[in-house]
């Protein structure tokens, strides 16, 4: 397919976003729904644009796109009725799409956490950069395993969120030529949309990723660390 009709094709995805988004607006929809569906909408017009920018070839284009939108559905998936996302079972849906069960070859440790819907679904886009990059690049490639664990420190409205995904392998990973869409998301997005710190450390047994953001009402709720 030429490169001018896939920029054609993301205009028609763009445009029919608009459009269901002009459609909830008449109906009578209840409040929180509309709010959920714009929501997800506006994260699936971010996906689809920052995919096309990072693209090499059509075929990885479609590829990564895809599995973008299927991260993002299962974080949909681990919803509850009022759209709150468990994060344990966001994690724990990503590494089993890569065949990865907790407490093989990755464990899972943190209070509870439940995080509202906008917040669930970019963690989730960066969980799954962090999964993909894993498999291609790091422990999941191999023979490592991987340590998440999040912990949630002071009182107040708005505590500090500390999230950190440490790789072991046999082998170094080597800091990237160039920051690609997972990095951006990593760093930029996450920085956007939640205010988050995010520390990208290459080390000599395996990748670490440190991310911590306040947990204000917006974001989430959880339990003591």
């Amino acid at each position: 397919m030429p490169m001018d009709d896939t920029n054609n094709r993301i205009a028609e995805l763009e445009a029919d976003n608009r459009r269901l988004r002009r459609l909830l607006d008449q109906r009578d929809a209840p409040g929180e729904l509309r709010h959920r569906l714009r929501s997800t909408m506006a994260m699936l017009r971010t996906i689809i644009r920052k995919s096309a920018g990072a693209r090499r070839d059509l075929d990885s284009y479609v590829g990564h796109l895809e599995d973008r939108l299927d991260a993002l559905m299962r974080a949909q998936a681990a919803a509850d009725e009022q759209g709150a996302i468990d994060f344990h079972k966001l994690l724990a849906d990503e590494l089993l799409h890569y065949q990865v069960r907790d407490g093989e070859r990755a464990t899972l440790a943190g209070p509870d956490l439940h995080l509202q819907a906008r917040a669930g679904q970019v963690l989730a886009l960066a969980v799954h950069e962090l999964a993909v990059n894993a498999v291609e690049h790091g422990a999941l490639g191999g023979n490592g395993s991987i340590a998440i664990s999040w912990s949630i420190d002071g009182d107040g409205p708005a505590p500090l969120l500390t999230f950190v995904w440490k790789e072991t392998d046999t082998t170094a990973v080597a800091e990237p030529s160039h920051n690609g869409f997972g990095t951006e998301v990593l760093t930029r997005t996450l920085e956007y949309e939640l205010k988050a710190n995010t520390a990208l450390a290459f080390e000599p047994d395996g990748f670490r990723c440190t991310i911590q953001f306040p947990l204000s009402e917006r974001v989430g709720r959880g339990g003591a660390g």
